[in-house]
């Protein structure tokens, strides 16, 4: 009679039953992505995380068919990253689950580099088959728009995936002549369905933004590959200080056929000189971390005629007294700028004056108080000082002169009525 090895018998088993669970788990996955998860003939309700995790993974599978270059800008995930410990979480996650990509808000938003993608038309189709419905938003480029050419032509400026109530927001940048990244404005033409996504909850699009380009890292997230930047707390303080004003050259258009635009050689070479000068200023307080803006003549020119006063023979910064750095001097003068005037004191009316080749460049600082700010201001001459007052101001980013400078944005219009 024959005899068994029990021990070898129940391993084969063992082992049989085995592989029969491995292909009966091979076939389930397979079944529920294709069909969604069943158990008993009935269909599981998959949990709000477990649904907006499908969403975005539907949306992940259209970024990689269509090679399309986006990155992770949304405020609220952002906001949960640690730029020097996101690599070691991601590590430690041995299950994918949603926690960064799946908040609390109904939409995701990242952010699309246009300059490395080509438009495809098939991208319509493609997400349609996949279940979602796109909203297009186009808009006027604004790099084509000049005093002699005002239409513009349209172009993208955010796309809103919808499916099953989520929403995956990418908002188009756009490279422009200052070397920035910038976005337009979300804004519906007639026809559009306002209801399609909660437009006022969107992180981007109220207004245009402007942004430096990040450095982006590669990454993943909730099992997923995602591109985020590399110092997301750095992005983050841009995210809120990224508001974008447009130069308004209809109005400038305007105001030239009202008042000729001086084209004089010496109008020209003024222009040439201040603009040399302002991209050396901007270069230096931007290497010191001081934040500064289009002030007094300077902001004029942009706000009233997009561009420079070619009779105002200098350029006009603002700086705030607390950035005030006692190298700044030195800086200007090691970089060929030598101190003319020096106004007032740190704690009262300062104004430093440098001088360039044949334009002068004025800095003036301001200081804040319970309702109003204002700076001082001082007659070379007779030494007559003036103390000049403004309503509490925002500052905001526009372009000057292929250089993207900050301007005063809140009241923009009050700054210029008070003379």
């Amino acid at each position: 009679m024959l005899r068994f090895n029990k021990t070898a018998v129940l391993a084969l088993l063992i082992a049989t039953s085995s592989v029969f669970l491995l292909f009966q788990l091979y076939h389930y996955r397979q079944h529920v992505s294709q069909n969604g998860p069943h158990i008993f003939g009935r269909t599981v309700h998959l949990s709000g995380k477990d649904t907006q995790w499908q969403v975005v993974k539907k949306f992940m599978g259209l970024v990689h068919k269509y090679n399309m270059p986006v990155f992770l800008v949304d405020t609220a995930s952002l906001g949960l990253l640690s730029q020097d410990s996101t690599l070691l979480r991601d590590s430690l996650v041995k299950e994918p689950h949603c926690t960064f990509l799946c908040t609390n808000r109904d939409v995701l938003t990242f952010a699309l580099l246009n300059n490395l993608w080509k438009y495809d038309a098939g991208l319509v189709a493609a997400a349609e088959e996949k279940g979602f419905e796109l909203l297009e938003v186009r808009g006027k480029d604004p790099r084509l728009v000049s005093m002699d050419d005002l239409s513009g032509n349209e172009i993208p400026l955010h796309f809103l995936f919808r499916l099953q109530g989520y929403v995956v927001h990418v908002v188009v940048l756009y490279e422009r002549s200052g070397n920035y990244l910038w976005h337009g404005v979300l804004r519906l033409k007639p026809n559009m369905d306002r209801k399609f996504a909660p437009f006022r909850r969107l992180d981007y699009g109220r207004n245009a933004g402007a942004y430096d380009r990040p450095e982006l890292v590669l990454t993943t997230l909730d099992g997923l590959d995602v591109r985020i930047p590399r110092n997301v707390s750095g992005f983050l303080t841009e995210y809120s200080q990224a508001r974008f004003l447009e130069c308004r050259y209809r109005d400038a258009r305007s105001f030239f056929q009202l008042y000729p635009d001086d084209t004089s050689p010496e109008a020209m070479n003024f222009r040439m000189k201040a603009k040399a000068l302002l991209h050396l200023a901007a270069r230096i307080l931007t290497e010191l971390r001081v934040p500064f803006w289009l002030s007094s003549g300077t902001c004029l020119g942009w706000f009233r005629q997009c561009g420079i006063i070619p009779y105002s023979k200098d350029v006009d910064l603002g700086i705030w007294i607390k950035d005030y750095r006692h190298d700044i001097t030195q800086a200007f003068q090691k970089a060929g700028l030598p101190l003319k005037h020096k106004f007032g004191k740190v704690e009262d009316s300062l104004e430093l004056s440098f001088q360039g080749l044949d334009v002068k460049l004025d800095i003036f600082f301001f200081y804040e108080e319970t309702d109003v700010v204002w700076n001082g201001g001082t007659q070379a001459k007779s030494g007559k000082k003036f103390k000049y007052v403004f309503p509490k101001f925002t500052l905001c980013w526009t372009e000057l002169m292929d250089l993207k400078e900050s301007l005063i944005c809140q009241q923009i219009v009050s700054y210029f009525s008070l003379d």
